[in-house]
């Protein structure tokens, strides 16, 4: 005896347009997007664990207070606020190229992805002056009883509690190297003793220490070290990022002019990029939160 089988198919969905109907190269980029702010938020977590359980952090103002072309001149934050602007800006352009990509305008993607491009470029040029203004500078630290000239890496960092004790400085002079006293001597001279550095260089250490305002020289102890770890570590991932999605919005580019995508009838990949570009932008809105606010 035949016994006939009835199949049950579930119906996922009874009302208008139905929201599984999402393009799979598009739901593998929120996938991607969702692992990979995992990363960025156990970087950060981990970053704050660290921050918060230290006694003293650099301060920020302090850090970030050079402007390209300013000098000495003191401007917290004011460079990284412009790095910050460029990449809004350009995650604007990215939402006008997307658009332009919806109405089929080829010039229109074109026109607006060289302006993405150009931004995420902006930035990264931008991020590499930082990078060497940090590395490079030279501020005064007392290490071991003498005073060193160091910049911001990965080991040192010259972002501790300013030191308070003139006298202690004063007998750090006397073995501190005769670059260094030439350095401090140029920068932070005694009312009526600023002379050039060719004539400093001649001078003996005791002339030197003698010439040198420990009081204005702003000499600090050493920072924690991790500081410089985790900026460098989370800044330098989101740069790759932002370089990635750069190489990414240039190929997109070069498909759209090749007309790719036009004898596609679509451009859902520049869509699917634009969503790399804000996820971007995005992680960067925390990564500024973290470093240069708080």
């Amino acid at each position: 005896m035949a016994t006939t089988g009835t199949v049950h198919q579930t119906k996922w969905w009874s009302g208008g347009k139905s929201p599984f109907n999402l393009e799979y190269g598009k739901l593998m980029m929120w996938y991607f997007l969702m692992s990979d702010a995992f990363t960025f938020g156990a970087f950060l977590i981990s970053y704050g664990s660290i921050r918060f359980s230290q006694n003293f952090w650099p301060d920020p103002n302090v850090v970030f207070n050079a402007f390209p072309g300013a000098g000495h001149a003191n401007l917290p934050l004011a460079f990284v606020s412009v790095m910050t602007f460029i990449l809004i800006v350009s995650s604007v352009t990215m939402v006008l190229a997307v658009h332009a990509g919806h109405k089929g305008d080829k010039k229109g993607v074109i026109k607006w992805m060289w302006w993405t491009i150009l931004g995420g470029l902006a930035f990264l040029g931008c991020q590499a002056w930082e990078w060497h203004h940090l590395i490079t500078g030279e501020h005064a630290v007392l290490v071991d009883g003498k005073i060193e000239m160091i910049g911001q890496t990965m080991t040192g960092n010259p972002w501790g509690n300013i030191v308070e004790d003139n006298t202690a400085l004063t007998a750090a002079l006397n073995t501190t190297s005769h670059e260094t006293l030439v350095h401090l001597a140029h920068e932070f001279p005694k009312e009526g003793t600023a002379t050039s550095i060719e004539a400093l260089e001649k001078m003996s250490n005791a002339q030197l220490s003698g010439m040198v305002d420990v009081a204005h020289a702003h000499i600090r102890e050493k920072g924690p070290v991790a500081f410089g770890g985790y900026f460098y570590g989370i800044t330098g991932f989101h740069g790759f990022h932002v370089f990635s999605g750069v190489i990414i919005n240039i190929v997109m580019l070069i498909m759209t002019q090749k007309n790719v995508f036009a004898n596609r009838g679509h451009y859902l990949m520049i869509e699917k990029a634009g969503l790399y570009w804000h996820f971007v932008d995005l992680v960067w809105v925390f990564v500024f939160l973290c470093f240069y606010l708080i």
